[in-house]
């Protein structure tokens, strides 16, 4: 009997939804593997800890990781996924009632992700012990197909509410994900509601994401936040987030957030340390690559949710015992490719990063190594990646070592160059929206990144100006941009994009492809010119900001350090 009002409840669950048009098919209510009994509601006090990262971009072993303290960059060991294994042991044996998520790009981003197409990480994601995933924007890197095989190879439940299947010209059909998930403990239930980012075709490569149609979370946020409220009674609702912490702030702001009581976000790296209070709901990013595990801590008591709190907590690799089981595993996983990991490609004398908006070392070195290897080139453009851990350990030659690993973290997409000729309006142009795209008011018209690099160019700009009116200055070569003026410009090439972009500037002529990879770039400069000293020459200058901003986040109470 009791089966038997669980399919009635399901099927008029399924057809009320159908009928407004939200896709349930791949709709799962719960997870009876991880479902602890019911209870009476209890009069003591019980703990619920929920644990999240995100981000960690395939970075399996401790690495380098910055802190802004005291206005400098100070370098410490964090990570590693044998280290966090041994965190989420130890809190698993202190409370029971502990929960794991990761919210996203945990298959993008290290040379052994590239090498076996995300399939490594499987069993380590596996041995971890999560309990729910989101997919991330890069997720879906190797295609759509791969990403369905690499997601649905994971034991735990996976959420999403804004990712659908494109049945061709752009006709939506049900969603790839279920779009939430329940937890039953200590006599309450909690909500856990997933959004991934929707402006992925448009800030990656549109072929990665074939296939898929996104939409804007507050397409169908209002109902599934009732749904969550009102039909499954859901005494705490997350949203588990992969949107850029801009975009979750302007979220929790918005009325149809009006329920949520936390968003546990992701992409942008960013490190909340203290809920960002909202109107609606209170907002949290772990940083990235393993470095931090966000915790928060909800106290029961009369079936009541009666006291939270909430901690970033470092994982300081000098004060943890890795787990020896994970450690196997990444062994075993990297076996056949540990002479390619380990090879050394050059060195630099400076640290390595990209945590600064504007300008940093990383991307400087990639400039030059443009400009080397084609010196005829008026402008170089590198992408405002954020994601690539810091690298600042040097070894017996005084020097900081660059290895394979580190190329592919700095471009797991190995991409060919691409040159191009555009005028000077079209750059003019271009470095409004480029510029929008970081600093734009209105949170839905961030993309995420960083601000684009470039070398040749000199730009002065208001970063926090009206939009279109940001640019106040560009020279080319040490002379005045010409509107007329045909320049030649080089960037990687994004795979689907049509010939006449590069590097989202639409309309180029004369576009050629290279026969030179970025790697090869990379290898050719660094072999021929170790050391290296990539100090950012302030190409980019913000007449209103400090070249050392580590945020593009503002109006609100939070430093990113």
């Amino acid at each position: 009997m009791n089966e038997r009002r669980d399919f009635i409840k399901k099927m008029g669950a399924i057809t009320g939804l159908s009928a407004m048009g939200l896709s349930s098919l791949s709709f799962t209510y719960e997870d009876k593997s991880t479902e602890t009994e019911y209870n009476p509601p209890s009069t003591e006090k019980i703990k619920i800890s929920i644990f999240q990262t995100t981000d960690v971009h395939c970075q399996v072993h401790p690495h380098d990781e910055l802190f802004w303290e005291d206005g400098k960059v100070v370098f410490r060991k964090t990570g590693g996924y044998a280290y966090i294994k041994t965190l989420f042991d130890n809190w698993r044996k202190e409370n029971p009632n502990s929960f794991f998520i990761d919210t996203g790009d945990m298959f993008q981003g290290s040379e052994l992700s590239v090498k076996t197409t995300g399939q490594a990480l499987i069993p380590i994601l596996n041995a971890m012990g999560y309990n729910l995933y989101l997919p991330g924007n890069w997720e879906v890197v190797y295609g759509k197909r791969n990403m369905q095989h690499l997601l649905g190879a994971l034991h735990a439940p996976k959420v999403c509410a804004n990712m659908y299947h494109d049945l061709g010209n752009g006709q939506k059909g049900e969603l790839i994900f279920p779009p939430y998930y329940i937890w039953y403990v200590a006599g309450i239930k909690i909500g856990f509601l997933g959004y991934t980012d929707h402006l992925v075709p448009l800030r990656q490569s549109p072929n990665y994401s074939k296939g898929i149609i996104y939409i804007k979370p507050d397409e169908n946020l209002k109902h599934y936040v009732q749904t969550l409220k009102d039909q499954e009674k859901c005494d705490f609702v997350i949203i588990v987030a992969h949107l850029g912490l801009s975009q979750q702030i302007a979220l929790a702001n918005n009325p149809d957030c009006e329920g949520v009581n936390y968003i546990l976000g992701g992409d942008t790296h960013e490190r909340v340390r203290e809920p960002i209070i909202c109107k609606y709901a209170k907002v949290v990013e772990p940083g990235a690559f393993g470095s931090f595990v966000g915790r928060l801590d909800l106290y029961v008591q009369n079936g009541k949710i009666v006291e939270e709190k909430y901690e970033l907590i470092e994982v300081e690799t000098n004060r943890i015992k890795p787990n020896t089981e994970i450690e196997k595993l990444i062994e075993k996983a990297e076996e056949n490719f540990k002479k390619d990991l380990r090879e050394v490609i050059g060195y630099s004398t400076i640290p390595l990063y990209r945590y600064f908006v504007i300008e940093n070392p990383i991307d400087t070195m990639i400039l030059n190594a443009l400009t080397w290897n084609f010196p005829e080139i008026d402008i170089v453009l590198s992408n405002g990646f954020r994601f690539c851990p810091p690298l600042a350990t040097r070894d017996h030659t005084g020097n900081i070592p660059i290895t394979s690993s580190y190329l592919y973290d700095m471009f797991p997409v190995d991409s060919n160059a691409k040159t191009a000729k555009v005028t000077g309006e079209q750059i003019k142009n271009w470095l409004e929206v480029e510029l929008n795209n970081v600093f734009a008011k209105n949170a839905h018209e961030r993309f995420g990144g960083w601000v684009v690099k470039f070398k040749g160019m000199k730009v002065k700009f208001y970063a926090f100006a009206e939009k279109g009116k940001r640019v106040q200055e560009i020279t080319i070569k040490g002379k005045p941009l010409e509107p007329n003026k045909v320049y030649s410009i080089m960037a990687c090439e994004r795979d689907g994009d049509p010939d006449d972009v590069l590097c989202r500037i639409r309309g180029v002529t004369e576009p050629r492809l290279l026969p030179k990879t970025l790697h090869q770039i990379m290898r050719d400069y660094l072999k021929k010119n170790s050391p290296v000293t990539p100090i950012p020459e302030k190409n980019a200058i913000a007449l209103d900001a400090p070249e050392t901003l580590l945020t593009q986040v503002t109006g609100v109470d939070y430093t990113f350090r």
